[in-house]
C-alpha cells in the first residue's frame, strides 16, 4: 500500500484553493458524484450475481430499450445528488423532463446532467461502461430549474467528467485547468490520482466508427475513412486500425491514453435525427475534457462547446480526439459544402463500398 497519495477529495480541495472562485458547493456536489460512482460500480460488479444483468420492458425518452442497471444508476445518481443541498435541478438520459429537488432538501446554485450509465448494452458481455456528467452554473440561483435553464453552451459547464467501470474503476475530471484520471483503490475505498495533466497524444493511428454504417454516411466521413483504409500505398502514408467499442466512456479513454479520432457522425439513416449523442451530457463533457487534453471537439462543422442547446435531449454529431485529424474532418465537410472537393471525382468513390475491392480493412491491428 502507497501512502500520501492524493485522494479525488484532497485534490478538488486543492484545486479550490487555488482558485480565485473558491465553492465549497462545487466541492460537496463533486464528492456526492464520486460516491454514487462507487455505489454503481458496486452494482455493476454485483449484476450477474443478483439478476440484475439484462433489459425491462420499458423505454427511455430516447425510446431506446432500458437495461436494468441504467435504471439502477439513475436511481443511485439522483439519491447521492439530491439531498446535499448544491444542486437546483438535473438531467438525466433516463427520464424525460428535468428533476426537482424533493422540497425536503435545499436547493443550491448548480445544475447537474448526466448519463447515469453509457454503452450500458455492452453490460452482458461484461465489456467497459461507464457513467458521464456535467456541471453547470444555475442562472437563476436556487430557484427550482426548468428546461430552459440548463440550455447553456458547453463552453459555460464548470466541470466535466466520466467514470469508467472497467478492468479498474476510474473517475476522469476537468474543472476548467487540465485532466486528471483517478483510479479506485479498493483498499481504502477511494479515487486516487492516478492519470495527472493527462494530454491527448498530437499523433495517430487509430480511429473509431461504427464501420457498419458506412452507407448511410456523408462524403467527407467516407472520404477520411477511405484514406485511413488505404494505408501505405494511400495519400496517408500510413497504416490506421479501426477500433469501435460502443461505449463513448471507453472511447475517449483510450484518445486521451494512446490518441486517435472517435467519430459518430450526422449521417441519413434517420433523416430525423440531426446526430446520435445527446448535447448536454453526453458530448459537451466530453468535448470539455478533449480540449483541456489538448485535443478538438467538433460536429464536424463547427466546435461542440460552442452550441447553444435548443432542448434538453438534443442529439447532434461528435467528432473528437487528436486536433490534427479533427481539424483535417471539418476541412473535408467545408470542401464538401462549398463544392470544391475534388477527391469526390476520383474512383475512390465509384465503388459501392468502402470496404470492398482494394478498400478492404487489411490494417486492423
Amino acid at each position: 500500500m502507497q501512502y500520501g497519495r492524493t485522494t479525488l477529495s484532497k485534490f478538488i480541495i486543492e484545486e479550490q484553493r487555488q482558485s480565485a472562485e473558491r465553492d465549497e458547493q462545487l466541492t460537496a456536489l463533486i464528492n456526492d458524484i464520486q460516491t454514487s460512482c462507487k455505489y454503481i460500480a458496486a452494482a455493476i460488479a454485483r449484476g450477474p450475481l443478483q439478476g440484475a444483468h439484462g433489459s425491462n420492458a420499458t423505454r427511455n425518452v430516447q425510446g431506446e430499450t432500458q437495461q436494468k442497471l441504467d435504471v439502477a444508476a439513475n436511481e443511485i445518481m439522483l439519491r447521492s445528488c439530491e439531498w446535499g443541498g448544491q444542486l437546483a435541478g438535473m438531467v438525466s438520459e433516463e427520464i424525460p423532463e428535468p428533476y426537482s429537488i424533493p422540497i425536503e432538501y435545499p436547493r443550491g446554485r448548480y445544475l447537474l446532467a448526466f448519463d447515469p450509465l453509457d454503452g450500458s448494452s455492452n453490460i452482458d458481455v461484461n465489456v467497459t461502461v461507464g457513467s458521464v456528467f456535467s456541471i453547470l452554473r444555475a442562472p437563476r440561483g436556487t430557484e427550482p430549474a426548468t428546461a430552459e435553464d440548463f440550455l447553456q453552451p458547453g463552453s459555460q459547464q464548470v466541470c466535466a467528467g466520466y467514470a469508467l467501470y472497467g478492468p479498474a474503476a476510474m473517475l476522469v475530471l476537468t474543472l476548467g485547468r487540465g485532466v486528471h484520471g483517478f483510479s479506485l483503490d479498493p483498499e481504502i475505498g477511494a479515487y486516487t490520482l492516478t492519470h495527472p495533466n493527462m494530454q491527448v497524444p498530437e499523433e495517430t493511428n487509430e480511429f473509431a466508427i461504427n464501420a457498419s454504417n458506412e452507407r448511410f454516411w456523408e462524403r467527407p466521413v467516407q472520404r477520411y475513412v477511405a484514406e485511413c483504409v488505404r494505408g501505405k500505398t494511400g495519400i496517408r502514408g500510413a497504416d490506421f486500425n479501426m477500433r469501435w467499442i460502443a461505449s463513448l466512456v471507453a472511447e475517449v479513454h483510450r484518445i486521451l491514453v494512446r490518441g486517435g479520432l472517435f467519430m459518430y457522425p450526422r449521417d441519413n439513416k434517420d433523416p430525423r435525427l440531426a446526430g446520435r449523442l445527446r448535447l448536454l451530457y453526453e458530448a459537451n463533457p466530453m468535448a470539455m475534457i478533449i480540449e483541456q487534453a489538448g485535443g478538438r471537439a467538433s460536429t464536424g462543422r463547427g466546435r461542440i462547446l460552442d452550441l447553444v442547446p435548443t432542448s434538453i435531449h438534443q442529439r447532434v454529431p461528435l467528432v473528437l480526439g487528436s486536433k490534427s485529424e479533427v481539424e483535417r474532418i471539418e476541412r473535408y465537410h467545408r470542401e464538401f459544402d462549398a463544392g470544391t472537393d475534388e477527391a469526390f471525382a476520383s474512383p475512390l468513390f465509384n465503388a459501392k463500398s468502402l470496404f470492398s475491392g482494394d478498400f478492404g480493412f487489411g490494417n486492423r491491428g
